[in-house]
Formats: C-alpha cells, structure tokens, sequence
C-alpha cells in the first residue's frame, strides 16, 4: 500500500463505480512545507500558492503524464504571478516531482480575500509529453472566486468533463513541535461518455459552461449531485490529515458508490534547475546585455524562482547571442 505514514506525501487513485467517476486524493505536507517555507511567502500568497499545488499534483497524477503538467496563473492585481511543474516519475514505481513560486508586489497586498488579489487575468495549463512532442495549453479566465473553480471551468469548457475540486491546506503542529505546512484534497471527475444532450445554456460566470452544466449533457444530473453532495461533507481536519488515511477517507465519504482504490503515487518537491540549463538561457544575451550583469566580484549570477539555487559564471563562459 502507501510507504508514508497516513499516506502523507502521495497520490491516491480511485474509481467509483456506482456513479462512473474518477478521481484522486492529494495528502501534501513536507512537500507544501519545503516549497512556501523555502521562499517565506505572505500568507495571502501562501493561500494560493498551496491551492495550486494541489491542484497541479491532483491533475498532473490524473493525465497519461510522461513529463510535465503545468499550471500558470497570471493576474493584473497585487498577485501578479503563479506558476507550478508536476514531473511524472521517470521509473515505474518511482516519486513524482512538485514545484512551485509566485511573483507579487508586497507592498500592494491587504488582508482581502487572496483569489481577489490575482486581479483579471487567466488560469492556465500546459501537458508538456516532452522533447520531439508539441505542448498541449489550455487558457481560462480567472473567475468563480477560486483557483478550484477555474480548474473546474477549464474541464467543463475544454475536456466536456464534469469535474469537482476540495482542497485546503493550514500551519499545524503536534505537542511539543515546529509548525509545518500541510496540504489535501479530493478530485471528482465523470468518465467519458458518448452522445448526451446539450445543456439549456451555460451557467457558470462570465457566461461560461460549469460542472453542473456537463453532468447535465450526459443525462448524469442524478450522480453528478449525490456525488458532490457527499463529496461537500469533507471536514478540512479530514483532507489535511494525518490522522485519517486517504482510503479511510473516501470509504467515509463514498462507501456507497463502490468505491475502487488504487496503487499510490509517492510525491517529493523537486527541481529540474541546473547550471547547464541556466547557462543555456543565458546564451540568448548579447556581449553587451551580459557586461550589464556582472556583478561587483565579476561574475554573471542567476538564481533559480523555483528553488532559490543560486548559479555564478564568468563573463566569458555566457552571452554569445547576437
């Protein structure tokens, strides 16, 4: 079964097969706590941040991934930037890779709700198979009042697939020790079907078609509602754990849709980040662009958003753009 403890850290499968859906529990807590803690991000940015995480893990796990899913939001507001990788296993059997960092101006942030600061912008997502292979992307507007939401109208609006998100994530800490992030949530998706008939008009915001109105086109109205229904009960103690186990969890909320479990998928923060690849990108700069950014010890820096390594050249080793 799952090597982590309550299953923390992993990737959870399932079928239900009452209702002819799919899905995944997310459980995240070292992984969430390296990434917001190694960057030491407001809270209104560690809200977000958290949710796309899990959102990116939750999804990336659900695609035929042999690389990278990705997720980037942009927005004109305070929170300009947020970007996540999940990296599929390169062995059978092995640990997927997460990762994440925001862009924002700390200065104009409020204690407003964190979704609201993002602004107008999109939600948008990259299936990246790998080298030889043309990315699929897929764009949606910021709405609904949540990054849930927006992933949740990009599946209704791209894929026709009536897909349902719960996620949240909190500092926690045992008796006696340090606070630590930790992360959950729940996918709901219906399985493909063929034929159905369209819905009266879509219902979602800015005149988009949402869950309901897929699970409508299916003639699924009926499972789709029990689902969500069930699936609305979870408590946030539930998701984030570590005292509930992933498949006591959907046992607790699903035992009457035949609930399926399968083999666990173990998920560590991880970064492609190299010098090789950095000094590839700096390739592109001119002679001149490179003499802008050396530094007082003269070498030419570069870090890493992601995880903050830090890369230093000499000024000879970059910058044979023209």
């Amino acid at each position: 079964m799952n090597d982590h403890p309550m299953g923390d850290d992993s990737l959870l499968p399932f079928q239900l097969d009452r209702s002819q859906m799919r899905g995944r529990v997310a459980r995240l807590d070292k992984t969430l706590d390296t990434i917001l803690t190694q960057h030491d991000y407001p809270k209104q940015v560690c809200a977000l941040v958290a949710e796309a995480v899990l959102l990116t893990a939750l999804v990336g796990q659900a695609v035929k991934l042999r690389w990278r899913f990705s997720i980037q939001i942009r927005g004109d507001g305070p929170i300009r930037l947020i970007a996540t990788d999940y990296y599929a296993p390169k062995t059978e059997g092995g640990m997927a890779e997460v990762r994440a960092f925001a862009s924002f101006d700390a200065d104009a942030l409020t204690d407003a709700d964190p979704f609201g600061q993002l602004g107008a912008g999109v939600f948008g997502v990259t299936i990246d198979q790998g080298p030889q292979m043309t990315p699929y992307q897929g764009v949606t507007p910021l709405s609904g009042g949540s990054l849930s939401a927006c992933a949740e109208t990009y599946f209704a609006q791209s894929e026709q697939l009536a897909t349902r998100f719960v996620i949240e994530a909190a500092e926690s800490a045992a008796p006696g020790e340090a606070t630590n992030w930790r992360g959950g949530g729940i996918m709901v998706q219906q399985l493909p079907l063929e034929g159905g008939r369209a819905p009266d008009a879509p219902s979602g915001a800015d005149g988009l078609m949402n869950s309901d109105d897929v699970a409508e086109m299916g003639d699924r109205s009926e499972d789709w509602g029990r689902v969500a229904a069930l699936l609305a009960t979870v408590e946030t103690t539930e998701l984030i754990g570590p005292h509930l186990a992933p498949d006591a969890l959907l046992y607790r909320l699903f035992h009457e849709e035949t609930p399926r479990v399968y083999d666990p998928q173990k998920v560590a923060f991880g970064c492609t980040c190299s010098a090789e690849r950095v000094q590839a990108a700096l390739e592109q700069y001119s002679s001149e662009d490179i003499s802008h950014m050396i530094t007082d010890d003269g070498k030419v820096t570069a870090d890493c958003q992601f995880c903050g390594a830090l890369y230093a050249f000499d000024p000879e080793e970059v910058g044979s753009g023209q």
